[in-house]
């Protein structure tokens, strides 16, 4: 500790030069020491004062030296892991086992990606960290977080990697080689996974083989219990619809986005899922000359005019309604009941049927407000 003291005074008194030197003394002293928690604590204000003036380049050196070491003082670790250059923060966040949970939570809520990459490579990784990667990182950081085998997955997680694997096969596959996934939220995974994705998960996962072909029959059964008989035209629709819907994204602003990008299979795939109508029903609704169904279905459902107009758009001709036409279909939507809706709807979930449907012009009576 005397010799930790006139060091210090040596460093308030020393040039520039003479600092930088003292630093890589210092830390040459620190590391291969064996010091009480005291002693570290001396360790990190010298360290601290020294290395608060030395260039960018000099903290990253710091920062390599110190970031395997077991006793490097918390104080200088923390603050080369918050530096804005990856170059410094990189190492420490990568391997320094002197950072903890809430540091790291903090860490990764306020850096940059490449930050957040750095710490998606340590060697385990606690839950409250990787929900915080998986939330608010990019997508090659989650890829990241899928095959570090050392972090490990909160339930909370899986559901936002798994969310995050739309249309990216790479991380279904690196989700997939998991170990850690439960079977309810790896058969949301394989729902989505591609045929040739689910062929390399067999290929580099045999010992799961046959729960994935297990799990494809039950996602095929239950799409099928759900619109009947896959036909070509609707089983991609239904297989990235279901995904979504099992995952609770499924909601009125998918939908809008579906009948706004003209993905017709998509919406009617939603709306049959939203208001546990058959395919074939939704689809004549939308279809039909008279768009009556089509207002009741959007009204039952509780969606805006703008979602309604947009479904009424999407099964128009050339998607083109006559101004005159289209304020008409306002004001009948505006006049619809709600509950009445809802109770037609139940009409033909129970009988599963489209009677309505295929009625014509012909109106449905008590459906709209007195």
């Amino acid at each position: 500790m005397s010799f930790l003291q006139e060091l210090d005074i040596a460093v308030s008194r020393g040039s520039p030069e003479s600092r930088e030197r003292a630093l890589w003394y210092a830390t040459d002293l620190l590391i291969v020491g064996r010091y009480t928690d005291d002693e570290i604590w001396m360790f990190g204000e010298i360290i601290g004062r020294l290395e608060q003036d030395i260039e960018t380049a000099a903290r990253a050196q710091l920062a390599r030296r110190l970031a395997r070491a077991n006793n490097a003082p918390v104080k200088v670790i923390s603050k080369l892991a918050f530096d804005d250059s990856i170059d410094v923060a990189g190492p420490v966040l990568r391997e320094s086992p002197r950072l903890d949970t809430q540091t790291l939570v903090a860490n990764a809520r306020s850096k940059s990606q490449q930050h957040l990459l750095a710490i998606s490579q340590r060697r385990s990784i606690e839950p409250e960290v990787t929900d915080v990667l998986v939330t608010r990182g990019s997508q090659e950081v989650v890829r990241s977080v899928a095959t570090n085998a050392g972090a490990r997955l909160s339930h909370f997680g899986i559901l936002q990697m798994i969310k995050r694997s739309e249309s990216d096969s790479i991380l279904i596959e690196e989700m997939g080689r998991r170990k850690d996934i439960p079977r309810h939220l790896f058969q949301q995974l394989i729902a989505k996974a591609s045929e040739n994705a689910k062929k390399r998960l067999e290929s580099t996962r045999p010992e799961a083989a046959d729960q994935i072909e297990a799990l494809v029959s039950d996602v095929t059964g239950a799409l099928h219990s759900k619109f009947g008989p896959a036909s070509k035209k609707y089983f991609n629709a239904r297989r990235i619809v279901a995904g979504q819907h099992a995952i609770g994204n499924l909601n009125e602003k998918l939908i809008f986005e579906y009948a706004q990008s003209h993905k017709f299979e998509e919406t009617t795939v939603g709306l049959a899922l939203l208001s546990s109508l058959p395919v074939d029903v939704v689809e004549r609704a939308l279809n039909k000359k008279n768009k009556e169904l089509a207002l009741i279905v959007a009204k039952a459902l509780g969606l805006s005019w703008q979602t309604a107009m947009a479904l009424l758009f999407l099964g128009a001709p050339d998607h083109r309604i006559q101004a005159q036409e289209l304020e008409k279909m306002k004001l009948e939507f505006d006049g619809l009941n709600r509950e009445t809706c809802r109770s037609v709807l139940q009409t033909y979930q129970s009988r599963k049927q489209a009677v309505a449907a295929e009625s014509g012009d012909r109106r449905l009576p008590h459906l709209h407000n007195i």
